[in-house]
């Protein structure tokens, strides 16, 4: 038979509000709490979880909602946003969009009949654009992507900076013809795309760059295979370029593979840099020159935010820009 509430308040000889405010963390004297405690712990009694979320505005559940969780920077994120929130007695509800906004629409519905208390969003540019934070019921907090219209709590890259030194480290090495893969979804290969094209510009310099999925593509995440097309095709033009920037982990990895199928020497005939410091950039040979983003700092910084948000609601908005580290690899050496 299934334990009621009313079998631990009859084993702990109280009434069922005494138990009920024990379960909810309420105001009761230590010998009640640790009475009532020992009851459920004696009967395993299980709390309905659904019914609490009825009675109460506080479910001590978020939602962590990314792009896509097969990419290494949004696993190593969601890790540090799990352990916070572990550390605080909340739970998680992870959801993948695959870049697609009906999907995140989709799961920002879910979250609000699931009346989580906030939600950590990674979403494609045209949500963060439009996204009425007011009218979901629940705090906000984007990581990697916000757009500049965005209305809620932000931890971010220092996009524009971080493209621009991939750009002065490859000039630096004496590369001049340096060409560009870019994320066509999310704010973040936007900015990322802005900081190289200021960056060839200030050097008097052309910026080529193509975009994965191509601008007419809806609703399709990049991806390795998507990087690894686009960049074979490049390879074949006349003015391919002499160096390539990837703006994600993923792209770089098809970039690497478009490289070898075609037998380019890197960095001999093609220099390569770009974003994340996944654990094959190192072991590539060369190993591979990228940007390292502080994913830990990122994904802590998010849920200690929205814990920040949920203690003080009526508290300014903040945006936090943390600094990406160059480091440097043999995939850039510099040319002879």
């Amino acid at each position: 038979m299934t334990t009621s509430i009313k079998d631990v308040a009859q084993l702990a000889g109280v009434s069922v509000a005494t138990v009920s405010r024990v379960l909810g963390n309420g105001p009761v004297s230590a010998a009640l709490r640790a009475k009532v405690e020992a009851a459920v712990a004696q009967s395993g009694y299980r709390p309905n979880l659904s019914a609490r979320r009825l009675r109460s505005q506080h479910t001590h559940t978020i939602g962590l909602i990314v792009s896509d969780i097969r990419n290494p920077f949004f696993t190593a994120v969601s890790r540090a946003v799990e352990d916070v929130a572990y550390q605080s007695g909340m739970r998680v509800i992870l959801c993948n969009t695959d870049e697609n906004p009906d999907k995140e629409a989709m799961y920002l519905r879910l979250m609000q009949e699931e009346r989580v208390s906030g939600v950590i969003f990674a979403a494609t540019r045209a949500t963060a654009e439009a996204l009425d934070v007011a009218g979901l019921g629940f705090p906000v907090v984007m990581i990697d992507r916000a757009g500049p219209s965005a209305r809620c709590d932000a931890v971010l890259l220092d996009n524009r900076a971080a493209a621009a030194q991939l750009v002065e480290h490859l000039l630096g090495a004496g590369y001049r013809r340096i060409g560009g893969l870019f994320g066509n979804t999310s704010s973040t290969g936007a900015e990322r795309h802005a900081g190289f094209v200021e960056a060839m510009a200030a050097a008097g310099l052309s910026a080529a760059a193509r975009f994965v999925p191509p601008r007419w593509a809806r609703f399709v995440a990049p991806s390795a295979e998507a990087a690894r097309a686009e960049a074979a095709g490049w390879l074949r033009e006349a003015d391919a370029p002499e160096a390539l920037i990837a703006s994600n982990g993923l792209l770089l990895l098809g970039a690497v593979k478009a490289v070898r199928e075609a037998g380019v020497a890197v960095p001999g005939q093609l220099a390569l840099a770009g974003f994340d410091n996944d654990s094959w950039t190192e072991l590539a040979d060369p190993g591979m020159t990228v940007i390292e983003q502080p994913v830990d700092e990122i994904g802590r910084a998010a849920m200690e935010m929205l814990l920040e948000r949920l203690q003080q609601p009526g508290r300014p908005l903040r945006k936090v820009v943390l600094a990406g580290r160059l480091v440097a690899r043999g995939s850039s050496q510099a040319r002879r």
